[in-house]
């Protein structure tokens, strides 16, 4: 089996999930990759949604650290873990850039998702920027586990947002081949900017 065909497998059999949805295809590829007892990263947590997707993959013996820089976001996640009595979370008030100084030494990451663009229902001039969001990822895939996956979701038709998107896109698209293996996803009949995934799997040595 090549290094690409455990990814190229996967995206066979979630054709139908992303056909529902980005954001569905994003958490049906975590699913084949997280597993119970393990560490993942919700690098925007937001209004909690991924974070406690994330929670019941990794388990009660499992852990999961969640980001986001606006306090609203962290009140949101923390109010919707408790209504779902999940307590295997820390939350973090502050930018992913900064994850290594939230994991310990040994620490393996299984898995992680961004959700790029701003915090719905909120103020929408404090948005995720590339040059952060890909110093991020750069930054987890140092710990990531080999077949372990950072899903991106972008959301780029807000102001900024192109010139994330653009980044991200740029930089990701210069990631030796022999270490990772970069994939979009996104449809090409939509308008007003859709939303895409893109998901980066940690090749197996």
């Amino acid at each position: 089996m090549s290094k690409y065909a455990k990814l190229n497998e996967i995206m066979e059999r979630g054709v139908m999930q992303m056909l529902k949805g980005v954001l569905s295809y994003a958490h049906y590829l975590l699913n084949e990759t997280v597993n119970t007892g393990e560490l993942a990263i919700d690098a925007t947590c937001g209004n909690g949604n991924d974070t406690l997707f994330l929670c019941k993959l990794v388990g009660e013996q499992g852990k999961v650290i969640a980001f986001d820089v606006q306090e609203q976001a962290i009140h949101n996640t923390k109010k919707r873990l408790a209504e779902e009595k999940r307590d295997n979370v820390i939350l973090i008030q502050d930018s992913h850039v900064n994850v290594e100084n939230y994991i310990q030494p040994g620490e393996t990451i299984s898995g992680a998702i961004f959700n790029l663009g701003y915090l719905p229902k909120s103020d929408k001039s404090i948005i995720t920027k590339g040059e952060s969001t890909v110093t991020a990822i750069q930054k987890i895939l140092n710990y990531l586990k080999e077949g372990g996956l950072i899903v991106i979701v972008v959301y780029h038709g807000h102001p900024g947002g192109t010139e994330e998107k653009n980044t991200v896109i740029e930089e990701l698209s210069e990631l030796e081949q022999r270490d990772v293996s970069v994939l979009r996803y996104d449809f090409i009949n939509q308008k007003n900017n859709p939303p895409f995934l893109i998901a980066i799997q940690k090749n197996k040595r």
